[in-house]
């Protein structure tokens, strides 16, 4: 089979036009050796330096305690955010309060910056759909469809439009959802209707186990703006600052009418969820070389280069971050359970009467079950 390059070896006399034409550069502030422009660094106080780290710790330590309970069987599948944290915490922190963020899971730390209690995202991963009804107050969602909540999203930024509100809309999504149509159709339409959306990818180079390589042949996901008509940049994903500065230019752009597709480069070094074996698909080589890039690791080097690493108790930091999950694993252990009403209650704003015999009529028919409660299994909790 023929290599498909865009270097040919055919003369041509027409304009035709190739993405080496417009070569899309990493944005990048601190380098993989700890090293940056102190002119580059966004200007924020010492405080919310450390808070930016303190944030990546809880994104950190969400992750291993989630693996945790799901290996012990107190968890259903879920899926680790070690690699991300800097991707996750740089976006999460540029947003506004009544900013909308839909999540594809990943992003624990970005959604209780918005106001989301760790109780409720725990009770997401139960299977207990409460937990979107309380997420949604805080203009949050988990989108677990790849990618098919994307056009939602334009939605979203459509009706701000409508209604003149000064506010964003971001949606989370990795590389394998750029596959799908619903990504093509929601930032077409974004760039088409003027929406305040930022499209937020991060690329961690794995589709479950399908290499970025063999999705697509172009360089980049943000170079695919330019198709669009919108904004796109390409930032280190395992540079924090790097991260919250383009974010909070991407905010500003959307909120003028300028839809941006933002891709954040990083690497997810474990599994895409407890259900897969990356082994089975990827080296320990390539593994190692991005653990080597720990986000968190690089943020510590310029904690210290600025002097703030003192101020930082990390232990302190853990301890805190172990407390609130365990008072949140407690709450979540207390949620009642459901009643058979809540499968009906939420399709309508008023329930039609065709519903209505039908819950009249699955209640019966549970009264009559009643004598057979003794013979039910229950499945328990988690």
């Amino acid at each position: 089979m023929t290599e498909n390059t865009s270097q040919g070896t055919v003369e041509l006399d027409a304009p035709w036009i190739t993405q080496d034409d417009l070569p899309v550069t990493k944005y990048q502030i601190i380098d993989e050796n700890g090293e940056y422009d102190a002119e580059a660094v966004p200007d924020l106080e010492a405080e919310e330096f450390l808070d930016l780290y303190r944030w990546m710790l809880v994104e950190k330590r969400y992750a291993e305690r989630m693996i945790n309970l799901q290996r012990r069987g107190e968890m259903g599948t879920v899926g680790s955010s070690r690699g991300h944290e800097a991707s996750i915490v740089g976006s999460g922190y540029a947003l506004a309060e009544d900013d909308y963020l839909l999540a594809m899971g990943r992003e624990t730390s970005a959604m209780l910056m918005k106001g989301v209690s760790l109780r409720d995202i725990l009770l997401f991963w139960r299977g207990i759909e409460d937990a979107q009804k309380y997420l949604a107050e805080q203009n949050c969602m988990i989108g677990i469809s790849v990618g098919g909540y994307l056009p939602v999203v334009t939605g979203i930024g459509w009706g701000m439009n409508i209604t003149d509100t000064d506010s964003v809309v971001t949606a989370h999504f990795g590389d394998g959802a750029t596959s799908t149509g619903a990504f093509h159709e929601a930032v077409n339409f974004a760039g088409v209707l003027d929406a305040p959306a930022i499209f937020y990818c991060q690329n961690n180079q794995w589709a479950i186990s399908t290499p970025f390589e063999k999705q697509t042949n172009a360089n980049s996901i943000a170079q695919r703006a330019v198709g669009y008509g919108v904004h796109g940049i390409r930032v280190d994903g395992n540079d924090v600052l790097a991260v919250y500065h383009a974010m909070s230019e991407a905010r500003e752009l959307a909120r003028q009418g300028n839809p941006v597709l933002f891709e954040a480069l990083t690497y997810r070094t474990e599994g895409h969820s407890t259900s897969d074996d990356p082994t089975q698909y990827r080296g320990r080589e390539e593994v190692e070389k991005w653990m080597n890039r720990d986000p968190i690791e690089r943020y510590e080097s310029f904690l210290k280069s600025e002097g703030l690493w003192d101020e930082a108790d990390k232990q302190a930091m853990v301890d805190e971050v172990d407390a609130e999950f365990d008072a949140a694993i407690e709450a979540a252990d207390d949620y009642g359970p459901r009643d058979v009403e809540e499968l009906f209650a939420y399709l309508y704003e008023e329930m039609p009467p065709e519903l209505e015999s039908q819950l009249r009529e699955l209640e019966r028919s549970l009264r009559e079950l009643d004598d057979l409660e003794e013979y039910i299994e229950r499945r328990p909790k988690g």
